[in-house]
This record gives structure tokens, C-alpha cells and sequence, in this order.
């Protein structure tokens, strides 16, 4: 397969469902992706250097492993089931292949992994192999071989192909990895525009060593006394853009990225000019560090794309597999503590005089009002234009109260709220409407927090941020921590931050 980079000069042949693989937050930019298009300038193709056949072992290796983790986990489960090898298992195995691979076209499962998360890999791999069972399981009832499904062995396999699916994965990125440090599957880049975005991008690539791209240098028209002075572990300026012409053209440079700010919109258009005249595929970092980027992605509205700045983070596979996961574990969290809530409620009603259950109204998704449950621990009910915060000693708490409240059993019928869809198990906690408009004119992008659904319990609550927020640096640290979630969001997260909150509320620290 010949590798001719393909130039796009316009936004309006730019497509955003591609674009979108090129957006690489984690690093704390934003790179769009633009390659040169063939054009009439290349009718000698002689001029065209270092084109070459571009063959994957990467890929292969990858689609072996997966091969060799679908068998295996058949394997695994027909030795545990204790069943004999039939032709109907190995028909099964063949077609589970074949649909994964297809489901793995739309997953975008074997694209290039190179600077993503592990977690979001591992995610991938995992939404891939459990679209395929339902699939498989789909076509083998409209065929004869419907009659071999045992439930107990497809679970099993289901199991096992995801346990293997994922360590496998996960040792081919440490080997990945280890390659990569030692100067092995490395790619040359050079950053155009010495900029303080462009010394700050080098930094974060040469510190993120697995991602096998090795700084050639900078290369900027300017003279030196008008450039910022660059750092000596992050390289040096090489020379002019024509100089980085000739070193992309001679195959010393295959990626580029291009610092300059969007306003220099005319520079730009005249360094994209130049570089058409090669192969390396260019990107551009926009000067997005002014805003307070929430979770962006790109989106395509009539063709053109656009990124957005502030974005809810659940949508597509994300957001169907947070909601699954949240209706699974608040159910079977509810089905483990129904006796103790029962036990509460009859505590709660007989030790003090009111209800059992105290519905606060607070803010929910984008803002509109939901009604939290709690067990009752006051002997107030605080619902109006005026709410204190639980204190220390609070004299409204009642003794039952003041337990419930340290052991947080207080917040146990919330799990309601989750399943009925207006809270989910982890999420910035949700404040009193009164304190929502105290703090929202106090604190920048505070309502920002409401563009996901409130949780039981967050990232803030884990992190020391929990209890009473007396001061406002409190309450800034909380909503820092909130932003940093939806920012940072990915199911392997909310476990961590689930397991976490078992010691937090054992510890007890700031619970009254």
C-alpha cells in the first residue's frame, strides 16, 4: 500500500469523524490532523521522495492476539463446562472471529493506539467483544446452530475472552512501550512556530516517552531575538520553514505540528502551502489553552467541524455503558442493603418526631431541579432561600442522625435517584440550590459542574474535599476536582473512586 499524504486546504473537506482520532487531550492539546492533497503541482512524481510500502506488524500482532483470546477463552470454557470439543464450538469460534473483526471496523479497533490511555484501549477492546457476543448469539437463533447455546458456557467465554483480551493487550503496550524508550518504532517530529505552546507541547511528548516520537527540532522564519528562549532538554531551533521543506521531503521529519496562534491565520495558510510539497503529515495545535477546555470533542455540523469547549462527556458508548453500569451496581447494592434500610427507616420514624425520608431540592443535569433523597437526621428540614451547612456538633442533628451522617448511611435511598435516572453512583456531589446560587457569582465556571448528573459520591469527596465547605477556597478546591472529573472521565475512574470512597467513609473524616 503506497502512503501518499493527502491535502486538505479548506474546512469544508475536512471530515470530523476522522478528525476526531486525532484529538489527543490527554496531553493537553489539541491536534488537528491535516495531510497535503495530490494536486497539479505533482505531475513529475519523480520530485516526490521517500514514498514507500507501509506494512503494519503492529497491527497484525494485534489482531492475532485477539484471534488467539477468543479461542482461548472457548477453550477455557468448554474445559470448564467439561464438554467435548465439537464442530458446532469451532463453527462458533469462526464466527465470532469474522464478527469481531467487522465489529472492530466500527469501534476503530485497530487503529493507531500510540499517545491514547490504556484505559481508553481496553474500553474499546471490551465495547468491541461485547457487541459481538449479542451479535453471534443473534445470527446462531436465525441458523441450526441455535441449538448449541448453553447459557453457562457463553458466559464463561464472554468472561474469559474479556480477561485475556485485556492483559494481552495491556503486555503488547508495555512491550510497546519498552521499544519505544529504547529508540525502537520511533518517529521523527518538528514543531513549527517557537512559541510558548509550542516548548509546552514539547515537553509533554518527550515526557511521554511511550508514544515513540523523537524531536528533531523547531523550525520558525523569525530571527532569534524576536523567539522565546528554548530549554535545553527540549531541542533547538533547526532553521526556516523551507529548511523544514527540504528535512520533511528527505525523510528526516514525518511529523509536524504547528504551534502558531489561530490568529495567524494567513501564516499558517502560507507554512500548510509549503508543506504540501511533501508527505509528512501535519498537524495543527490551536492556541486552546486560553479557555477552560471542558471535555472537549469535535462534532460536524453540515460538513464542517467544530470542537466543542464546554461538553457533557456521556455521550455515545460512554454514556449507554455509565448508565448500565450504574443500574447494575445501584441494584445489586440495593438488593444487598434493603434489610439495613428497612432497619433504618423503622429507627428513624420512632426516634425522632417527622418523616423518614428528607427530599432536598437541588440542581440535577444542565441545571434543573431534582429532589435528593436522604434518611432523615435533623430535626429540621431546611428546604427554603436559606440552608446551613452541617456542622461539627450541629445541634439540629439528632443522635441517630449524627450517625447516620458519619457512616453516610444517610445517603443510602439515593440509590433511587440513580436507578430513576437523575443522579448516577459518581458525580460531582449536588449542593442546595440556595448555595448553588451563593457560589455560582463567586466561583468561575462553578454551574459547569451541573453538566453531568450529580453522584453519591466524587472525585472531590475522595480527594479531602468532603464535609463542610466554610471557606471559599474550599468550595473551589471541590468544584477544581468536579471540572477535573468530567474532564478526566472514564468507567475505569468512577471504580477507582468507588473503592476509595469505602476507606474515606470508614475513616470518617469530615463526616458530621
Amino acid at each position: 500500500m503506497v502512503a501518499i499524504a493527502v491535502n486538505q486546504t479548506t474546512a469544508g473537506y475536512v471530515c470530523a469523524d476522522l478528525c476526531f482520532w486525532w484529538i489527543e487531550l490527554d496531553l493537553g492539546f489539541i491536534a488537528i490532523g491535516y495531510q497535503p492533497r495530490l494536486e497539479h503541482r505533482f505531475t513529475d512524481m519523480r520530485e516526490i521522495k521517500h514514498i514507500h510500502q507501509s506494512w503494519s506488524l503492529r497491527d497484525l500482532a494485534y489482531r492475532i492476539v485477539d484471534t488467539c483470546g477468543i479461542v482461548s477463552g472457548l477453550y477455557l470454557a468448554i474445559v470448564v463446562e467439561s464438554e467435548a470439543m465439537a464442530e458446532l464450538h469451532v463453527v462458533a469460534c469462526l464466527a465470532a472471529v469474522i464478527i469481531y473483526y467487522l465489529m472492530s471496523e466500527l469501534t476503530g479497533m485497530y487503529r493507531n493506539w500510540r499517545g491514547v490511555s490504556l484505559e481508553r484501549e481496553l474500553f474499546c477492546a471490551i465495547v468491541t467483544w461485547t457487541a459481538t457476543v449479542p451479535t453471534m448469539l443473534a445470527v446462531s437463533v436465525m441458523t441450526k446452530y441455535a441449538l448449541w447455546v448453553d447459557r453457562s458456557l457463553v458466559l464463561i467465554w464472554t468472561l474469559a475472552t474479556m480477561i485475556i483480551v485485556a492483559f494481552a493487550r495491556i503486555a503488547l503496550r508495555i512491550i510497546h512501550c519498552y521499544l519505544r524508550v529504547h529508540g525502537w518504532n520511533t518517529k521523527g517530529f518538528a514543531i513549527v512556530g517557537v512559541t510558548d505552546l509550542g516548548i509546552d507541547l514539547a515537553d509533554k511528548i518527550q515526557k511521554s516517552a511511550e508514544m515513540g516520537l523523537r524531536l528533531v527540532g523547531f523550525y520558525d522564519d523569525r530571527e532569534d531575538y524576536r523567539l522565546p528562549d528554548i530549554p535545553d532538554a527540549h531541542g533547538r531551533k533547526i532553521g526556516s520553514i523551507d529548511q523544514l521543506v527540504e528535512d520533511a521531503r528527505d525523510g528526516r521529519v514525518s511529523m509536524i505540528y504547528i504551534t502558531f496562534p489561530m490568529r495567524a491565520e494567513e501564516r499558517i495558510n502560507e507554512v500548510l502551502s509549503a508543506l504540501g510539497d511533501t508527505t509528512a503529515s501535519v498537524y495543527i495545535v490551536p492556541d486552546f489553552f486560553v479557555f477552560e477546555l471542558l471535555h472537549s470533542r469535535w462534532t460536524n455540523i453540515g460538513g464542517l467541524p467544530a470542537v466543542s469547549v464546554f461538553e457533557n462527556p456521556f455521550y455515545g458508548a460512554g454514556g449507554i455503558a455509565k448508565r448500565m453500569f450504574d443500574v447494575a451496581l445501584a441494584s445489586m447494592i440495593l438488593a444487598a442493603v434493603s434489610l439495613p434500610m428497612v432497619v433504618i427507616s423503622i429507627l428513624v420514624k420512632f426516634s425522632s418526631p417527622g418523616p423518614i425520608f428528607f427530599r432536598q431540592k437541588r440542581y440535577g443535569l444542565d441545571g434543573r431541579e431534582i429532589l435528593v433523597w436522604k434518611f432523615r437526621s435533623m430535626k429540621v428540614q431546611e428546604n427554603g432561600a436559606s440552608v446551613k451547612q452541617a456542622t461539627k456538633n450541629d445541634p439540629r442533628t439528632t443522635k441517630l442522625g449524627a450517625f447516620l451522617r458519619r457512616t453516610s448511611l444517610d445517603e443510602l435511598p439515593q440509590l433511587f435517584n440513580v436507578l430513576e435516572g437523575s443522579m448516577s453512583l459518581v458525580g460531582p456531589r449536588p449542593h442546595a440550590n440556595v448555595h448553588n446560587e451563593e457560589y455560582r457569582s463567586l466561583i468561575q465556571g462553578y454551574m459547569l459542574r451541573h453538566k453531568v448528573k450529580p453522584g453519591i459520591t466524587g472525585l472531590a469527596q475522595v480527594s479531602g474535599w468532603r464535609g463542610e465547605t466554610d471557606t471559599l477556597e474550599k468550595m473551589e478546591k471541590r468544584v477544581e476536582c468536579d471540572h477535573r472529573y468530567i474532564r478526566e472521565w472514564s468507567l475505569f475512574m468512577d471504580l477507582k473512586i468507588l473503592f476509595r470512597t469505602v476507606f474515606v467513609v470508614f475513616s470518617r473524616q469530615n463526616a458530621y
